[in-house]
């Protein structure tokens, strides 16, 4: 394990399900398999990240497959990308784990690596524990990563805040850093049932210090949607927090709600 104290930076040793430092900083494990590396002071909230309500909207949805074009396609990304040496691989914000069991799984194919996955919503982690105990999941903020100078073969990190500096010193040279971020046209017709002016999403040409961007591409397509799946689709998005309830009962009763997707997807590899 390469986690670090999140409260000295000091290497965290794994004995009788606690993660201990030499500073006797104790973190202990759940029972789900998960260790909580969140200290109070990183907390914005007394419950950072997601709702219960936008966690089930969003196993729901991607269970239902209509992200899986997006899953398999970083999937593949970093199976290319990741040399068959590599040891560790992150997920930032992984939520309920959805792409990091996938990640998880198609690099297991060929090679030894653990994969992590962290997120600052308990609920979400504890989820993604008791699906995918092939995965190391962590409680902790993306600001901080407890994850040691120089420890991490790949990153991924979708829709999830990072400071590059971060980024930068946990990824070994020549690693690798995988970013989605939203397309200009993405969800557009959700946005069109919330706002009355529809602004395109800007282009996102994000520049990462200490990295070069290798590869940048779109992955777009159609979703034709039941109504309570595209009831699920709006709680995963902020959109929600601006929607009146009569529009959101409108989309649950839809028939078909048709939606485009729009992905931006970016490889940087570290100097």
């Amino acid at each position: 394990m390469l986690y670090q104290c999140p409260l000295c930076h000091q290497p965290l040793n794994f004995a009788s399900l606690q993660w201990c430092c030499e500073n006797n900083h104790q973190f202990d494990q759940a029972k789900e398999g998960y260790v909580n590396l969140m200290p109070v002071q990183y907390k914005r909230s007394k419950q950072p990240g997601d709702s219960v309500e936008m966690m089930r909207a969003r196993r729901a949805f991607l269970d239902s497959g209509y992200y899986q074009p997006l899953q398999q396609r970083i999937a593949n990304l970093l199976a290319e990308a990741v040399p068959v040496e590599a040891q560790a691989l992150l997920d930032i914000g992984c939520g309920e784990g959805y792409y990091t069991a996938a990640v998880a799984e198609q690099l297991s194919q060929l090679r030894r690596i653990a994969v992590y996955g962290l997120d600052v919503a308990k609920g979400a982690i504890r989820l993604a524990a008791k699906r995918y105990p092939m995965v190391s999941f962590c409680v902790a903020s993306s600001h901080h990563l407890p994850f040691a100078d120089a420890s991490l073969d790949a990153v991924l990190r979708i829709y999830a805040p990072c400071k590059a500096e971060e980024l930068a010193r946990v990824v070994k040279p020549g690693g690798v850093v995988i970013t989605v971020s939203p397309g200009p046209r993405h969800l557009y017709q959700l946005k069109e049932m919330v706002y009355q002016e529809v602004k395109l999403h800007a282009e996102n040409g994000e520049q990462l210090g200490g990295f070069a961007c290798e590869m940048s591409e779109r992955l777009a397509y159609p979703m034709m949607l039941p109504g309570e799946q595209a009831a699920n689709l709006l709680q995963m998005t902020p959109f929600a927090w601006r929607t009146p309830l009569d529009v959101q009962m409108n989309l649950a009763a839809m028939t078909i709600f048709a939606c485009e997707t729009d992905f931006a997807i970016r490889l940087h590899r570290r100097h």
